[in-house]
């Protein structure tokens, strides 16, 4: 995932190398304009041992100035693949602060000085990510999990794919039929349910979806089910009608979780409907479909920045399989092809 963005932050990582090892050779470094003491001159012996340990261990500052062009060619390539420019900010912020103004000691490892500033600057974006399992093991049954979004980013693949994990990590699930309007909807989760064995929960086509989801987590309270998957008909955040009955299923249903799906390839379109939902009705957590048609990544980076709730899942193809928990680090490690 995220090719081109990994070959141009590497790029620009070997650019700040080189002006940081510039600003730690002996033309740089401060500590090389001491000069040597006269022992003749008289001065204080403490005066001449403060000098020695200088020169044997010399320091170095990097300044705002050696790494000026890397960090506007570092803004450039986050914008350009798609990154939102507050989080790009909140990057160039913490990469500065990482490297300048502390002293480092000359022949420190410059890769190392580098890649520690990226890696922290973009962890400290990117969130914790969402442990799924360990929520559920640590609330009260059934959990209930209402997942939103707009259309065409496939959600009810995804409620499928989620029911999937849960079922292998040891959680029994149903899913709630909620998306009772688009044409195919009722029979789409049926066939996941059926080629997964989960108990689907669902009314005939243009029922209240409210309805479906309230007997849902009926069946799931009486059958001491671990979670309930309600899943919703796509809508946009600018539609009134169907915001207002996504506020009337939140208030029959209860949910514990709410989580907003779309797809990485939309990049800054995601983040922006991810806002828009989140002030609207609320999200609780975030999956991103398609993240392994994405080259640009700044969805995944922007939105747990932009709207202060984790990412949970990455979609990676069209298998039931093919979802995996967001890990901040193993984000980071490939990006900067250094396996954190």
């Amino acid at each position: 995932m995220f090719e081109g963005l990994r070959a141009r932050l590497q790029k620009v990582q070997g650019t700040l190398e080189k002006n940081i090892a510039g600003a730690a050779s002996p033309q740089g470094s401060d500590a090389s304009s001491v000069e040597s003491p006269d022992t003749e001159s008289g001065k204080d012996p403490s005066f001449l041992t403060r000098v020695k340990v200088l020169i044997a261990d010399r320091e170095f500052l990097i300044s705002e100035k050696d790494i000026e062009e890397p960090l506007f060619e570092l803004e450039m390539i986050l914008l350009e693949n798609d990154v939102a420019l507050p989080v790009a900010d909140e990057i160039l912020r913490r990469v500065k602060a990482e490297l300048t103004g502390k002293r480092r000691r000359i022949g420190e490892s410059v890769d190392e000085i580098v890649i520690s500033a990226l890696r922290e600057s973009l962890m400290g974006v990117l969130g914790q990510g969402f442990d799924l399992i360990g929520f559920i093991k640590s609330h009260d049954h059934p959990v209930k999990i209402l997942f939103t979004g707009v259309n065409g980013t496939g959600k009810t693949t995804t409620v499928a794919k989620v029911a999937s994990y849960l079922k292998k990590n040891g959680c029994t699930t149903v899913i709630g039929a909620g998306d009772t309007f688009r044409a195919g909807a009722l029979e789409q989760i049926d066939v996941h349910a059926g080629r997964l064995g989960i108990k689907v929960i669902q009314h005939q086509a243009g029922a209240d979806p409210s309805a479906v989801l309230f007997d849902a987590v009926q069946y799931a309270q009486a059958h001491r089910i671990d979670a309930v998957l309600a899943d919703t008909a796509g809508r946009f955040h600018n539609r009134a009608n169907l915001m207002n009955q996504l506020e009337k299923i939140r208030r029959v249903m209860k949910p514990d979780l709410v989580v907003y799906v779309d797809e990485a390839v939309a990049g800054n379109d995601a983040v922006v409907r991810a806002y828009e939902f989140e002030k609207t009705v609320g999200a609780d957590a975030v999956i991103l479909t398609k993240a392994d048609m994405d080259s640009k990544g700044g969805a995944a980076i922007s939105i747990a920045h932009t709207i202060g709730k984790p990412v949970m899942f990455l979609g990676t193809g069209q298998g039931y399989d093919d979802i995996i928990p967001f890990s901040p680090e193993r984000v980071v490690g490939e990006l900067l092809g250094d396996g954190a």
